[in-house]
């Protein structure tokens, strides 16, 4: 194996962690991508030979591009028609795509699921930066104080603070994928079916579901929380839209689903899953947020 010797070189070698980073901070597979662009910008005059560690020097480069996009957006959200959920993921293999593989544009892991991502919205830009950094690329606070511009003390309360605040806020999961994927087809089946009983036994009673519409598609501006709630949303939805029709596939490297209507994809349905019933639901709808999900 040759070692990279040229910027490119370097941020092709570490794309898929730059990526990976990206992705986490700022919730858009979109914004991540145009990160790296922008970092790359930044660093193309800096001479190699007087980098100690590439990898370190590109992963703060690009975290000061997501802080900039980050406290820029805070504004812009604030003013988000309902909730703002992530941009998701879908392994467009399983819904009738190409060949893509999610992995080759970020690895996905339990610390990439839309319900964690939906929690770091929650945290302050510098708390979701040292968070993400630390906890779970593990880097050094001393890395991620040059990041963040402030010391590496601080770095480290910002980090204790942000993940006292994920534990508390994370919706419970527990499944492993077998039954993970058993519990969105299961929840798939008594939908399509008008099932009230059956969607009822598949959720759990504190269930919560979260939609993003954007304003361009109807959708509920808060969470709605309690089974009977969530199953009377759904099959309403079901009553509407009979043709809604559902495909599984992997949303942000767990089983979720993709819905259908008139061959198009209309939102995909993300799942956190504990003790065999569905725990929360995070629904994207926005088209704009869908727009590299097809079917064929």
């Amino acid at each position: 194996m040759t070692t990279p010797d040229s910027l490119e070189d370097h941020v092709h070698a570490h794309r898929r962690y730059l990526l990976g980073v990206a992705y986490r901070l700022l919730g858009s597979i979109t914004d991540a991508e145009d990160a790296l662009q922008e970092a790359w910008l930044r660093a193309r005059d800096t001479d190699l030979d007087t980098v100690r560690d590439v990898r370190s020097w590109l992963t703060v480069i690009v975290t000061r591009i997501c802080l900039d996009v980050l406290k820029s957006s805070r504004v812009q959200r604030e003013r988000y028609i309902g909730e703002w959920l992530p941009e998701p993921i879908v392994d467009e293999g399983d819904v009738g795509g190409g060949p893509a593989d999610p992995a080759d544009r970020v690895s996905l892991d339990d610390s990439v699921s839309l319900a964690l991502l939906v929690v770091l919205e929650r945290l302050s830009p510098a708390e979701r930066t040292a968070f993400v950094l630390h906890e779970v690329f593990g880097l050094p606070f001393e890395t991620i104080a040059q990041a963040v511009g402030r010391t590496p003390a601080a770095c480290r309360q910002l980090a204790s603070r942000a993940r006292r605040h994920v534990q508390a806020e994370a919706p419970r999961f527990d499944a492993d994928r077998t039954e993970h994927q058993r519990v969105v087809g299961a929840f798939a089946d008594a939908a399509a079916h008008g099932s009230l009983q059956a969607l009822l036994g598949v959720l759990d009673p504190d269930v919560v579901l979260r939609s993003d519409g954007g304003g361009k598609v109807p959708a509920r501006k808060e969470p709605l929380v309690s089974a009977p709630a969530v199953a009377a949303l759904v099959l309403g939805v079901m009553d509407l839209r009979p043709d809604t029709t559902f495909r599984v596939a992997d949303v942000n490297g767990q089983p979720g689903l993709v819905t259908i209507n008139d061959g198009r994809v209309s939102g995909v349905i993300a799942f956190a899953v504990a003790a065999g019933r569905v725990t929360e639901l995070q629904f994207l709808m926005n088209p704009d947020k869908l727009r590299h999900v097809t079917v064929h």
